[in-house]
């Protein structure tokens, strides 16, 4: 079904703002000043057309008042903060991306071109992925010095999240494709999906990716899939993962790596990679206690590293502004508050997205990835995981709200 006939009001003005949203998806797997540009003049182009009266009561809606509840909180901590001022307006920046939620939703409620966005997206990860595949083969072609084995341009964390994305959000248009017996398609977005899953079994991939991939498979067939599509595509994915298992070494190396470096950090108290994110997680939980209501202020995390490093050795001496999981993040720094309204946010943003439309499934991916890949990282709060969930809850928010969802092959493949 065309993008044009999932909304009927058009608002035609919204042209250039559309074109805009469309660029920070296309630039984001690439770079991080070009989507923070497009962002500055997508916000230049959508605030002479706001309604504001509109707006305003659409800023009633869970969805929308609580990012902005989150970034209030942490510019109101500022104030119990021990920290140094720089840092504390340093800890406000990452929660400021929050703010474009709900204006992406009510621009996407008012525009037909949500498509777009994701297409540009996918494009670009594509894109990405075939120079990732060349950079394998041959390195001096990346973009940037020093690169890591297959990863082009940032870093393998960031791509690993645009590949799983694409990979398990790919399988809903390849299904509805096949049901409609689009063969040609169905062969095109597997090709390409395939290509993605075969990147990060052989070149690279990060061990979030490895824990949170099957996950979001699971979630898919769930959903979408009759008890026999379950079957069918559970027996697929096992016999795929035992292949690439036994002919990939970079994955079983990759994989081995928990165990070692959580072994070489319990019984020598190396500042190996798992070790570290234990240490941190530890330390973050006795930060959390000491002030478990309102945490210690917005920016203070490395100073409280810095405290606790004193006299240490090993795993136990490295300070860092960012513990590695955005719930312990969030409780350090507000407490309880703080976790109680991010885990409200995540959980209406998931509600929002229950529906069987490619909206409601892109959006609830991206909750979904956001949250598991948070227990491991701060990915909200990233410049690069923290985008992909702002544009893929805000586009894909205001399509679902737009107008009721059309039928699909969901409705009929759990009948």
């Amino acid at each position: 079904m065309a993008a044009r006939s999932w909304l009927p009001r058009v608002t035609t003005s919204l042209y250039p703002a559309d074109l805009l949203v469309v660029l920070i998806a296309a630039s984001l797997p690439w770079s991080t000043s070009l989507p923070a540009i497009f962002v500055g003049l997508w916000l230049l182009s959508l605030l002479p057309i706001i309604n504001f009266d509109e707006f305003l009561q659409f800023l009633k809606r869970p969805i929308c008042f609580l990012p902005v509840g989150f970034f209030l909180l942490a510019l109101i901590g500022t104030l119990w903060s021990s920290a140094p001022w720089d840092a504390r307006l340093y800890g406000i920046g990452p929660l400021a991306k929050l703010l474009a939620i709900p204006l992406l939703i009510y621009h996407f409620r008012r525009s037909s071109r949500g498509f777009w966005v994701f297409a540009a997206f996918f494009v670009s990860s594509t894109v990405l992925m075939v120079l990732s595949w060349i950079v394998a083969i041959e390195p001096r072609l990346a973009l940037k010095p020093d690169a890591y084995y297959g990863v082009p341009v940032k870093n393998y964390i960031d791509q690993s999240q645009e590949f799983a994305l694409c990979t398990v959000g790919v399988f809903y248009v390849i299904a509805q494709a096949a049901r409609q017996r689009q063969w040609q398609k169905v062969v095109i977005l597997a090709t390409i999906a395939a290509g993605f899953f075969a990147n990060m079994a052989f070149v690279v991939v990060s061990r979030t990716a490895i824990v949170t991939m099957p996950i979001m498979l699971g979630a898919f067939a769930l959903l979408y899939l009759s008890r026999r599509g379950m079957t069918a595509v559970l027996g697929a994915v096992i016999l795929l993962i035992a292949a690439v298992w036994f002919t990939s070494p970079s994955l079983r190396e990759r994989t081995a790596t928990f165990f070692s470096q959580y072994q070489a950090y319990e019984t020598a108290n190396e500042a190996t990679s798992v070790g570290l994110r234990l240490e941190f997680w530890r330390k973050s939980l006795q930060f959390f206690r000491e002030a478990p209501v309102i945490g210690h202020g917005t920016g203070s995390v490395k100073l409280l590293f810095t405290k606790a490093s004193a006299n240490q050795s090993g795993a136990a001496a490295e300070v860092i502004a960012n513990p590695h999981n955005q719930t312990l993040y969030a409780a350090v720094q507000w407490g309880i508050v703080g976790v109680v309204i991010l885990y409200a946010m995540w959980l209406s943003h998931l509600l929002l997205f229950r529906g069987t439309s490619l909206a409601h499934w892109i959006g609830l991916l991206v909750v979904t990835q956001n949250m598991l890949t948070s227990a491991f990282n701060s990915h909200l709060f990233d410049f690069h995981a923290g985008w992909m969930y702002v544009l893929g809850v805000g586009v894909a928010g205001g399509m679902v709200l737009a107008t009721p969802a059309p039928a699909t092959f969901a409705n009929s493949a759990k009948g």
